[in-house]
């Protein structure tokens, strides 16, 4: 009978399993890199997860991640919210400090860059134990956040309407201001020139009741009230709130919020085309439905898809919908 004998591995096999140019590449794919980076700062204490409020304008949660990979380091755009009030520096380098450390760990590859947005905040319940998070620096005192009034936004504003009456102001006392060199070098002799001043002064000495006075004064007059009420006139709201609570955090133009509930309503089955005007008290949305597809039911599908951004903003304009075949 045959017999088979197997000879020990030698060093010429362990060379081959040594070998670094069979074991091929590992790539490590961006949207890896955005759910560790992600994860690290949701297990920082006063990072919250949101995933209503303004995220339903872009559909996007927070935390989220922008993240750039080359080919040996790793550059992170990091969006967060927080829970309010919080210290803000601390928690900075807290986030800073536990991105850093997980993302290298876990994929070898050092962040050479680490942007920290916050985009939203999050009240804390007054019973809820977790709004007395304590931010400590490692090694370093206990720090507990302090309560902060929040402070309110100032709303964006147009121009003042007494600007026309300013400029022409200050244009009258330029103008004054040169007159009065004028006389002050002709007193001085240093040029010979029939001075405006004193022959105005000795016009109005000799002048007496004419028939033009009487619409010079009126007008003069009507002047004057313009002027009075343009400096009194509030500045009209040029943009529109967005609000989480009661505190505004985004504002938008009219013709933003007009093309925002445009792009909602252009997605409801049958529309054909929509568009939007905005004024103060409402939002009026025309659209174009197809003739297979009942106007009640676009109508409702349309005021379902644009209520919800609407519901945001810090006032209440009326929604109405208009449809067309």
């Amino acid at each position: 009978m045959a017999e088979s004998s197997t000879a020990p591995a030698g060093p010429q096999d362990d060379a081959l399993f040594d070998d670094t140019s069979l074991r091929g590449d590992l790539v490590i794919k961006e949207r890896a890199v955005v759910k560790i980076a992600v994860a690290a700062a949701l297990q920082v204490p006063g990072v919250v997860k949101q995933s209503g409020g303004l995220s339903r304008l872009t559909g996007r949660d927070l935390p989220r991640a922008d993240v750039s990979t080359g080919a040996d380091a790793v550059a992170i755009n990091l969006y967060i919210a927080v829970q309010w009030p919080c210290h803000l520096d601390l928690l900075n380098r807290r986030v800073r400090a536990q991105v850093h450390r997980q993302v290298e760990e876990m994929t070898g590859m050092p962040v050479i860059e680490l942007n920290i947005v916050v985009v939203g905040t999050e009240s804390a319940a007054p019973e809820d134990s977790s709004s007395e998070i304590l931010y400590a620096e490692p090694g370093g005192p206990t720090v507990a956040p302090t309560a902060v009034t929040p402070v309110r936004p100032r709303t964006p504003r147009a121009t003042p309407a007494a600007v026309p009456a300013a400029i022409l102001v200050a244009i009258g006392a330029l103008g004054l201001a040169v007159v009065a060199a004028r006389e002050l070098l002709i007193m001085r002799g240093t040029f010979a020139n029939a001075p405006w001043i004193r022959n105005t002064v000795q016009w109005l000495g000799r002048l007496h009741w004419s028939d033009w006075i009487v619409p010079v004064a009126a007008g003069a007059i009507v002047l004057g009230v313009v002027f009075i009420v343009a400096a009194l006139k509030p500045r009209p709201r040029t943009h529109l709130p967005l609000a989480v609570g009661d505190t505004p955090i985004v504002w938008l133009r009219p013709t933003d919020l007009a093309r925002n509930s445009s792009s909602h309503a252009n997605t409801v089955p049958g529309v054909l085309s929509a568009h939007t005007t905005v004024d103060r008290k409402h939002v009026t949305v025309r659209v174009v439905r197809t003739e297979s597809t009942p106007a009640g039911d676009v109508a409702i599908s349309v005021r379902e898809a644009v209520e919800p951004t609407l519901s945001l903003l810090g006032t209440s304009p009326e929604l109405r919908v208009q449809v067309k075949p």
